[in-house]
């Protein structure tokens, strides 16, 4: 078999594979872009591009429902078109591939390969037959859902998130294994839609990672709306119900209960797809979870091999992926030195009210033992939030005392995936909040209480 000759090789078309292969390529870089599934990987066909379109449309059917509270009278009852609203997200996926699927293809040095890419060597790989070598490899392979055993082998048919997305009609009970950002996204869209939804999480807590305060706002919100919980299930098993749709058995307080639906979507979390690359022929070493390991300039153990995105452990968002990108083509091509080592990864959970943070929470910041600030400020105080009857939730900003500079926030509001930018762009500017604190904000908005905010700092 003949061996294909290249300067670069991007094995995954997520977020960072396509930005880096144009990069690489405009540099002068023979290059090759290989996908073995659709361009654009998780974001664009899987992720957040269709689920914020559904999100959107969600929103949309809920603040229809409160038309009267605003004094608007609708004039019927509110129903919902589910088909039209699959088609309305599946066409702004298709603009998105189609948009990334032009770019690629007509960007000069750069060819797309459609195949799987396995290693043969450090530096070679099988792409669907084809032996393509370069001394620059990178990985942007991603994750995806983790599907246990129980519900394998269960013979029960279930959904993943990606899976999900494929659906085109509204489940009348969904019944959501998981309690975390994926699957509270999904039990609001599809609750606003008029599915009824049950979510069952092992934890005692939703949102295990976020502070107890700001995930009983989420809960309070969900459970307004009238998305049931189960907390604390254990032993968890799926098995046919009596309409012959989904059952979710689980131990809870020592007794064994069951719920019935008519279908189930698995949102347990995410696993990388590392293990039909050939890792080991190419001595590219991984954790015990399969994740690849790196250093800050993500650069692997073995010279010449790169890992980008999800499946570097270094981040599981887009935009942490995108980051990536930066390092890596300042690193590779732009002979400046950036590393991840120290990044920051802010994030948002999409439910109304959305949840913002980056940075400590209050229990990382208190079991780190150093002197902290605190600046809260409850939705219900801020004018924006009451003229839009949207109150629920707070902004909380944690400063060190010594140096005065941010080390976290968490915000739960209204807008509050925008709102935060305005502390992690201090964050990120290494600056006192001080300079910020007397600053002249518009009014109204809900930015305009960041400077009180930071007015109000308090020893935690």
């Amino acid at each position: 078999m003949n061996i294909e000759n290249w300067d670069a090789i991007v094995i995954g078309a997520g977020q960072a594979g396509p930005a880096l292969a144009a990069r690489l390529a405009a540099a002068g870089h023979k290059t090759a872009l290989v996908e073995r599934g659709l361009l654009g990987g998780t974001c664009v066909n899987t992720g957040c591009t269709p689920t914020k379109a559904l999100v959107a449309s969600a929103r949309v059917a809920h603040l229809v429902r409160r038309a009267a509270d605003f004094g608007i009278r609708s004039g019927g009852t509110m129903s919902t078109d589910f088909a039209a609203v699959h088609k309305r997200m599946q066409n702004i996926v298709a603009q998105s591939q189609q948009g990334l699927t032009r770019w690629l293809e007509g960007t000069t040095g750069l060819s797309v390969v459609r195949a799987h890419a396995r290693f043969t060597a450090p530096d070679t790989l099988d792409a669907g037959g084809r032996l393509l070598k370069a001394q620059k490899i990178f990985l942007n392979v991603g994750c995806r859902p983790v599907v246990p055993d129980w519900a394998r082998d269960s013979g029960v048919p279930y959904y993943t998130n990606e899976s999900l997305l494929a659906l085109d009609e509204l489940p009348a009970h969904l019944l959501i294994i998981g309690g975390s950002y994926i699957g509270l996204e999904f039990a609001q869209i599809y609750r606003r839609f008029g599915s009824e939804v049950t979510v069952i999480e092992q934890a005692g807590q939703l949102l295990a990672r976020e502070d107890p305060e700001a995930a009983a706002e989420v809960r309070a919100a969900l459970e307004e709306e009238g998305v049931r919980f189960v907390l604390g299930a254990c032993c968890l098993g799926l098995e046919r119900g009596a309409g012959d749709g989904p059952a979710v058995t689980f131990e809870q307080a020592g007794e064994r209960s069951r719920v019935e639906g008519t279908h189930v979507l698995l949102a347990i979390g995410r696993q990388p797809n590392t293990e039909e690359l050939g890792l080991d022929r190419a001595g590219v070493k991984c954790d015990a979870a399969g994740y690849v390991q790196v250093d800050g300039q993500l650069r692997t153990a073995v010279p010449g091999i790169w890992a980008l995105g999800d499946v570097n452990r270094r981040g599981a968002f887009t935009h942490t992926a995108w980051n990536d990108y930066e390092i890596v083509a300042s690193n590779v091509l732009d002979g400046q030195a950036r590393s991840a080592d120290g990044r920051v990864a802010p994030y948002a959970l999409y439910v109304d009210p959305p949840l913002a943070r980056f940075g400590d929470s209050e229990q990382q910041a208190r079991a780190r033992g150093r002197p902290l600030l605190v600046g809260l400020m409850p939705m219900k105080n801020v004018g924006r939030a009451k003229e839009r009857s949207e109150t629920r939730g707070f902004m909380k900003v944690l400063v060190d005392a010594a140096s005065m500079r941010i080390v976290g926030a968490t915000f739960v509001g209204i807008d509050a995936d925008e709102v935060i930018h305005s502390l992690l762009n201090m964050h990120t500017a290494d600056v006192d909040v001080r300079t910020i604190a007397s600053s002249v904000p518009i009014h109204p908005t809900i930015s305009e209480l960041i400077p009180t905010l930071l007015q109000r700092l308090a020893p935690l």
